[in-house]
Protein backbone atom coordinates (compact mmCIF):
# COMPACT_ATOMS: atom_id res chain seq x y z
CA UNK A 1 0.00 0.00 0.00
CA UNK A 2 1.45 3.39 -0.92
CA UNK A 3 2.91 5.31 2.02
CA UNK A 4 0.70 8.33 1.30
CA UNK A 5 -2.47 6.21 1.56
CA UNK A 6 -1.27 4.62 4.81
CA UNK A 7 -0.57 8.03 6.28
CA UNK A 8 -3.99 9.31 5.21
CA UNK A 9 -5.75 6.33 6.79
CA UNK A 10 -3.80 6.79 10.01
CA UNK A 11 -4.79 10.46 10.12
CA UNK A 12 -8.47 9.62 9.56
CA UNK A 13 -8.42 7.01 12.32
CA UNK A 14 -6.82 9.50 14.70
CA UNK A 15 -9.42 12.15 13.90
CA UNK A 16 -12.25 9.61 14.29
CA UNK A 17 -10.87 8.50 17.64
CA UNK A 18 -10.68 12.05 18.97
CA UNK A 19 -14.19 12.77 17.65
CA UNK A 20 -15.66 9.69 19.33
CA UNK A 21 -13.93 10.57 22.59
CA UNK A 22 -15.28 14.10 22.42
CA UNK A 23 -18.83 12.81 21.92
CA UNK A 24 -18.66 10.45 24.91
CA UNK A 25 -18.85 12.42 28.16
CA UNK A 26 -16.88 11.21 31.17
CA UNK A 27 -18.86 9.13 33.66
CA UNK A 28 -20.95 11.10 36.14
CA UNK A 29 -19.26 11.10 39.55
CA UNK A 30 -21.84 9.65 41.95
CA UNK A 31 -21.80 9.19 45.70
CA UNK A 32 -24.03 6.73 47.54
CA UNK A 33 -25.54 7.89 50.84
CA UNK A 34 -26.39 4.79 52.84
CA UNK A 35 -26.60 1.11 51.98
CA UNK A 36 -29.50 -0.05 54.15
CA UNK A 37 -32.22 0.30 51.48
CA UNK A 38 -32.58 -2.92 49.47
CA UNK A 39 -32.94 -0.88 46.28
CA UNK A 40 -29.23 -0.01 46.54
CA UNK A 41 -28.51 -3.22 44.65
CA UNK A 42 -29.75 -1.42 41.55
CA UNK A 43 -26.87 1.05 41.51
CA UNK A 44 -24.21 -1.30 42.88
CA UNK A 45 -25.06 -3.91 40.27
CA UNK A 46 -24.69 -1.55 37.30
CA UNK A 47 -21.85 0.65 38.51
CA UNK A 48 -19.45 -0.59 35.82
CA UNK A 49 -21.60 0.27 32.79
CA UNK A 50 -19.61 3.43 32.14
CA UNK A 51 -22.15 6.28 32.29
CA UNK A 52 -21.67 6.73 36.03
CA UNK A 53 -18.85 5.95 38.42
CA UNK A 54 -19.28 5.48 42.16
CA UNK A 55 -16.63 7.68 43.78
CA UNK A 56 -17.70 7.23 47.38
CA UNK A 57 -20.11 5.46 49.71
CA UNK A 58 -21.23 6.88 53.06
CA UNK A 59 -22.16 4.03 55.40
CA UNK A 60 -21.42 3.76 59.12
CA UNK A 61 -22.21 0.03 59.27
CA UNK A 62 -18.86 -1.51 58.25
CA UNK A 63 -20.17 -5.07 58.22
CA UNK A 64 -22.93 -4.12 55.78
CA UNK A 65 -20.48 -2.16 53.64
CA UNK A 66 -18.04 -5.07 53.52
CA UNK A 67 -20.80 -7.49 52.58
CA UNK A 68 -22.09 -5.40 49.69
CA UNK A 69 -18.76 -4.22 48.31
CA UNK A 70 -17.58 -7.83 48.26
CA UNK A 71 -20.78 -8.93 46.52
CA UNK A 72 -20.31 -6.38 43.72
CA UNK A 73 -16.53 -6.37 43.45
CA UNK A 74 -16.08 -2.84 44.79
CA UNK A 75 -13.25 -1.61 46.99
CA UNK A 76 -13.77 -0.78 50.65
CA UNK A 77 -11.58 2.25 49.93
CA UNK A 78 -14.78 3.81 48.55
CA UNK A 79 -16.49 3.63 51.95
CA UNK A 80 -16.57 6.54 54.41
CA UNK A 81 -18.18 6.58 57.83
CA UNK A 82 -20.12 9.80 57.22
CA UNK A 83 -21.70 11.71 54.36
CA UNK A 84 -19.83 15.00 55.01
CA UNK A 85 -16.49 13.16 54.89
CA UNK A 86 -17.43 11.39 51.66
CA UNK A 87 -18.53 14.66 50.04
CA UNK A 88 -15.34 16.47 51.04
CA UNK A 89 -12.93 13.76 49.95
CA UNK A 90 -14.58 12.49 46.75
CA UNK A 91 -16.45 15.55 45.40
CA UNK A 92 -19.33 13.77 43.63
CA UNK A 93 -21.52 15.58 41.13
CA UNK A 94 -24.62 13.78 42.41
CA UNK A 95 -25.60 11.64 45.38
CA UNK A 96 -28.13 8.82 45.48
CA UNK A 97 -29.81 8.27 48.86
CA UNK A 98 -30.31 4.68 50.01
CA UNK A 99 -30.96 5.12 53.72
CA UNK A 100 -34.23 5.64 55.56
CA UNK A 101 -36.82 8.13 54.28
CA UNK A 102 -36.26 10.23 57.42
CA UNK A 103 -32.60 10.57 56.45
CA UNK A 104 -33.44 12.17 53.09
CA UNK A 105 -33.55 15.62 54.70
CA UNK A 106 -30.04 15.21 56.12
CA UNK A 107 -28.73 14.13 52.72
CA UNK A 108 -30.10 17.27 51.06
CA UNK A 109 -28.84 19.45 53.93
CA UNK A 110 -25.33 18.09 53.35
CA UNK A 111 -25.38 18.07 49.54
CA UNK A 112 -27.30 21.15 48.44
CA UNK A 113 -24.92 23.82 49.83
CA UNK A 114 -22.10 22.12 47.92
CA UNK A 115 -24.08 22.16 44.67
CA UNK A 116 -24.38 18.37 44.63
CA UNK A 117 -27.53 17.04 42.95
CA UNK A 118 -29.61 14.44 44.80
CA UNK A 119 -31.78 11.48 43.82
CA UNK A 120 -33.72 9.86 46.67
CA UNK A 121 -35.66 6.62 46.68
CA UNK A 122 -39.43 7.01 46.87
CA UNK A 123 -41.09 8.83 48.51
CA UNK A 124 -39.42 12.23 48.71
CA UNK A 125 -39.85 12.70 52.46
CA UNK A 126 -41.57 11.42 55.62
CA UNK A 127 -43.63 14.60 55.98
CA UNK A 128 -44.47 17.94 54.41
CA UNK A 129 -42.24 19.62 57.00
CA UNK A 130 -39.22 17.67 55.74
CA UNK A 131 -40.31 18.08 52.11
CA UNK A 132 -40.57 21.87 52.40
CA UNK A 133 -37.11 22.11 53.95
CA UNK A 134 -35.66 19.94 51.20
CA UNK A 135 -37.38 21.93 48.46
CA UNK A 136 -36.16 25.23 49.89
CA UNK A 137 -32.57 23.97 49.94
CA UNK A 138 -32.79 22.60 46.40
CA UNK A 139 -34.17 25.86 45.07
CA UNK A 140 -31.72 28.04 46.99
CA UNK A 141 -28.68 26.12 45.78
CA UNK A 142 -30.00 25.34 42.29
CA UNK A 143 -29.71 21.56 42.45
CA UNK A 144 -31.87 18.85 40.95
CA UNK A 145 -33.80 16.96 43.64
CA UNK A 146 -35.26 13.84 42.02
CA UNK A 147 -37.35 10.99 43.42
CA UNK A 148 -36.90 7.50 41.99
CA UNK A 149 -39.83 5.08 41.58
CA UNK A 150 -39.56 1.71 39.88
CA UNK A 151 -42.82 2.45 38.05
CA UNK A 152 -41.34 5.54 36.38
CA UNK A 153 -39.43 3.25 34.02
CA UNK A 154 -42.40 1.07 33.03
CA UNK A 155 -43.30 1.22 29.35
CA UNK A 156 -46.84 0.23 30.32
CA UNK A 157 -47.40 3.37 32.37
CA UNK A 158 -45.98 5.54 29.59
CA UNK A 159 -48.37 3.96 27.10
CA UNK A 160 -51.32 4.45 29.44
CA UNK A 161 -50.38 8.10 29.80
CA UNK A 162 -50.11 8.48 26.03
CA UNK A 163 -53.61 7.06 25.54
CA UNK A 164 -54.90 9.65 28.00
CA UNK A 165 -52.96 12.40 26.23
CA UNK A 166 -54.37 11.31 22.87
CA UNK A 167 -57.90 11.45 24.33
CA UNK A 168 -58.37 7.83 23.30
CA UNK A 169 -60.22 7.08 26.54
CA UNK A 170 -62.08 10.35 27.05
CA UNK A 171 -61.65 12.32 30.25
CA UNK A 172 -60.33 10.37 33.25
CA UNK A 173 -63.03 9.38 35.70
CA UNK A 174 -61.37 6.73 37.87
CA UNK A 175 -57.86 5.47 38.59
CA UNK A 176 -57.02 2.41 40.68
CA UNK A 177 -53.48 1.57 41.78
CA UNK A 178 -52.58 -1.78 43.36
CA UNK A 179 -49.10 -1.84 44.91
CA UNK A 180 -47.29 -4.05 47.37
CA UNK A 181 -46.32 -7.62 48.13
CA UNK A 182 -46.69 -10.26 50.84
CA UNK A 183 -44.82 -8.07 53.35
CA UNK A 184 -41.18 -7.07 53.83
CA UNK A 185 -40.51 -9.69 56.48
CA UNK A 186 -42.34 -12.34 54.47
CA UNK A 187 -40.17 -11.71 51.39
CA UNK A 188 -37.00 -11.69 53.54
CA UNK A 189 -35.66 -8.18 53.04
CA UNK A 190 -32.33 -7.59 54.76
CA UNK A 191 -32.46 -6.79 58.49
CA UNK A 192 -30.94 -3.34 58.04
CA UNK A 193 -33.80 -2.44 55.70
CA UNK A 194 -36.54 -4.08 57.77
CA UNK A 195 -35.47 -2.25 60.94
CA UNK A 196 -36.30 1.20 59.57
CA UNK A 197 -38.99 0.21 57.04
CA UNK A 198 -41.23 -0.85 59.94
CA UNK A 199 -40.40 2.18 62.09
CA UNK A 200 -43.03 4.97 62.04
CA UNK A 201 -40.37 7.66 62.48
CA UNK A 202 -37.67 6.48 60.11
CA UNK A 203 -40.10 5.43 57.36
CA UNK A 204 -42.93 7.83 58.19
CA UNK A 205 -45.40 4.94 58.40
CA UNK A 206 -45.79 1.42 57.05
CA UNK A 207 -47.51 0.32 53.85
CA UNK A 208 -49.10 3.77 53.52
CA UNK A 209 -45.64 5.23 52.80
CA UNK A 210 -43.91 2.22 51.29
CA UNK A 211 -46.54 1.55 48.63
CA UNK A 212 -49.09 4.36 48.82
CA UNK A 213 -46.58 6.67 47.17
CA UNK A 214 -46.64 4.80 43.83
CA UNK A 215 -50.30 5.47 43.16
CA UNK A 216 -50.06 9.06 44.38
CA UNK A 217 -47.16 9.71 41.99
CA UNK A 218 -48.82 8.15 38.94
CA UNK A 219 -52.17 9.81 39.61
CA UNK A 220 -50.57 13.24 40.03
CA UNK A 221 -48.86 12.69 36.67
CA UNK A 222 -52.02 11.49 34.91
CA UNK A 223 -53.98 14.44 36.32
CA UNK A 224 -51.30 16.92 35.16
CA UNK A 225 -50.53 18.07 38.69
CA UNK A 226 -54.14 18.87 39.61
CA UNK A 227 -54.54 19.24 43.36
CA UNK A 228 -57.00 16.79 44.91
CA UNK A 229 -59.99 18.23 46.72
CA UNK A 230 -59.84 15.69 49.53
CA UNK A 231 -58.20 12.51 50.78
CA UNK A 232 -59.88 9.73 52.79
CA UNK A 233 -57.92 6.75 54.07
CA UNK A 234 -58.52 3.58 56.04
CA UNK A 235 -55.63 1.56 57.44
CA UNK A 236 -55.52 -1.93 58.93
CA UNK A 237 -53.13 -3.80 61.22
CA UNK A 238 -53.76 -7.26 59.80
CA UNK A 239 -50.50 -8.66 61.18
CA UNK A 240 -49.88 -6.79 64.47
CA UNK A 241 -47.64 -9.58 65.70
CA UNK A 242 -45.34 -9.03 62.70
CA UNK A 243 -45.67 -5.24 62.31
CA UNK A 244 -46.66 -3.89 65.75
CA UNK A 245 -45.66 -0.28 65.10
CA UNK A 246 -47.10 0.44 61.64
CA UNK A 247 -50.09 -0.31 59.43
CA UNK A 248 -49.69 -3.10 56.87
CA UNK A 249 -52.71 -2.39 54.66
CA UNK A 250 -54.29 0.86 53.49
CA UNK A 251 -56.91 2.11 51.06
CA UNK A 252 -56.70 5.78 50.06
CA UNK A 253 -59.44 7.65 48.18
CA UNK A 254 -58.10 10.70 46.35
CA UNK A 255 -60.95 12.91 45.15
CA UNK A 256 -60.57 15.38 42.28
CA UNK A 257 -63.16 17.71 40.77
CA UNK A 258 -64.14 15.22 38.05
CA UNK A 259 -62.28 12.03 38.95
CA UNK A 260 -61.42 9.71 41.80
CA UNK A 261 -58.23 7.81 42.53
CA UNK A 262 -58.18 4.64 44.62
CA UNK A 263 -54.82 3.58 46.04
CA UNK A 264 -54.65 0.05 47.46
CA UNK A 265 -51.28 -0.34 49.17
CA UNK A 266 -50.60 -3.48 51.14
CA UNK A 267 -48.10 -5.84 52.70
CA UNK A 268 -50.78 -8.54 52.41
CA UNK A 269 -51.04 -9.29 48.70
CA UNK A 270 -50.57 -12.96 47.78
CA UNK A 271 -47.88 -11.86 45.30
CA UNK A 272 -45.89 -8.75 44.37
CA UNK A 273 -47.74 -6.28 42.19
CA UNK A 274 -47.48 -2.77 40.78
CA UNK A 275 -50.40 -2.34 38.39
CA UNK A 276 -52.57 0.60 37.43
CA UNK A 277 -56.10 0.91 36.04
CA UNK A 278 -57.30 4.06 34.27
CA UNK A 279 -60.97 4.45 33.31
CA UNK A 280 -62.11 7.26 31.04
CA UNK A 281 -65.46 8.29 29.64
CA UNK A 282 -65.07 6.13 26.53
CA UNK A 283 -62.52 3.44 27.36
CA UNK A 284 -60.00 2.01 29.79
CA UNK A 285 -56.39 0.90 30.01
CA UNK A 286 -54.80 -1.37 32.57
CA UNK A 287 -51.02 -1.35 32.98
CA UNK A 288 -50.69 -5.01 33.95
CA UNK A 289 -46.96 -4.95 34.65
CA UNK A 290 -43.84 -3.31 33.25
CA UNK A 291 -44.35 -4.40 29.64
CA UNK A 292 -48.04 -5.21 29.14
CA UNK A 293 -51.30 -3.29 28.94
CA UNK A 294 -54.95 -4.19 28.40
CA UNK A 295 -57.11 -1.73 26.44
CA UNK A 296 -60.88 -1.76 26.10
CA UNK A 297 -62.68 0.85 24.03
CA UNK A 298 -66.40 0.18 24.44
CA UNK A 299 -68.77 -2.17 26.23
CA UNK A 300 -69.10 -4.29 23.08
CA UNK A 301 -65.36 -4.50 22.39
CA UNK A 302 -63.27 -7.32 23.80
CA UNK A 303 -60.22 -6.25 25.83
CA UNK A 304 -57.01 -6.15 23.79
CA UNK A 305 -53.75 -7.20 25.43
CA UNK A 306 -50.63 -5.52 24.11
CA UNK A 307 -46.90 -5.78 24.73
CA UNK A 308 -45.32 -2.34 24.84
CA UNK A 309 -41.70 -1.26 24.33
CA UNK A 310 -39.50 0.13 27.06
CA UNK A 311 -39.39 3.93 27.28
CA UNK A 312 -36.66 5.58 25.18
CA UNK A 313 -33.30 6.18 26.83
CA UNK A 314 -32.56 7.76 29.23
CA UNK A 315 -36.13 7.43 30.53
CA UNK A 316 -35.83 3.66 30.86
CA UNK A 317 -33.50 3.49 33.85
CA UNK A 318 -32.85 5.73 36.87
CA UNK A 319 -29.10 6.23 36.81
CA UNK A 320 -28.58 6.96 33.12
CA UNK A 321 -31.51 9.38 33.58
CA UNK A 322 -29.77 11.00 36.55
CA UNK A 323 -26.59 11.42 34.51
CA UNK A 324 -28.49 12.96 31.60
CA UNK A 325 -30.39 15.41 33.81
CA UNK A 326 -27.26 16.55 35.64
CA UNK A 327 -25.39 17.02 32.34
CA UNK A 328 -28.34 18.93 30.89
CA UNK A 329 -28.82 16.55 27.97
CA UNK A 330 -32.35 15.52 29.03
CA UNK A 331 -35.10 17.42 30.85
CA UNK A 332 -36.47 16.31 34.20
CA UNK A 333 -39.32 13.84 33.92
CA UNK A 334 -42.57 14.86 35.61
CA UNK A 335 -42.78 11.62 37.61
CA UNK A 336 -39.49 12.26 39.40
CA UNK A 337 -39.77 16.05 39.60
CA UNK A 338 -39.81 18.02 42.82
CA UNK A 339 -43.18 19.64 42.08
CA UNK A 340 -44.90 16.29 41.56
CA UNK A 341 -43.35 14.74 44.62
CA UNK A 342 -44.22 17.63 46.90
CA UNK A 343 -47.86 16.89 46.04
CA UNK A 344 -47.28 13.16 46.58
CA UNK A 345 -46.06 13.85 50.12
CA UNK A 346 -49.02 16.15 50.72
CA UNK A 347 -51.40 13.35 49.68
CA UNK A 348 -49.62 10.87 51.97
CA UNK A 349 -49.65 13.34 54.87
CA UNK A 350 -53.38 13.84 54.36
CA UNK A 351 -53.89 10.06 54.25
CA UNK A 352 -52.06 9.62 57.55
CA UNK A 353 -54.12 12.43 59.09
CA UNK A 354 -57.32 10.82 57.79
CA UNK A 355 -56.39 7.48 59.36
CA UNK A 356 -55.55 9.15 62.67
CA UNK A 357 -58.71 11.28 62.84
CA UNK A 358 -61.09 8.87 61.13
CA UNK A 359 -62.44 11.45 58.71
CA UNK A 360 -61.93 12.98 55.28
CA UNK A 361 -59.14 15.57 55.01
CA UNK A 362 -59.70 18.50 52.67
CA UNK A 363 -56.59 19.89 51.01
CA UNK A 364 -56.05 23.66 50.92
CA UNK A 365 -56.64 25.17 47.48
Amino acid sequence: MPRLLVAALALLLTIWGHSAAAQTPPPLRVGVAGLTHAHVHGILGRAKRGDIVIVGIAEANRELAQRLTKQYGLSMDLVYSSLPEMLTKTKPQAVTAFGSIYEHLGVVQACAPKGVHVMVEKPLAVSMDHARQMAALAQKHHIHLLTNYETTWYGSNRQAYQLVQDKALGGIRRMVAHDGHQGPKEINVNKEFLDWLTDPVQNGGGAIIDFGCYGADLMTWLMHGERPLSVTANALHIKPDVYPKVEDDVTILVNYAKAQGVIEASWNWPYARKDLEVYGQTGSVIALDRDHIRVRRTEKDAPQDQTVPAPPAPYDEPFSYLAAVVRGTAPEDVLSSLATNMLVVEILDAAKQSVKEGKTVYLPK
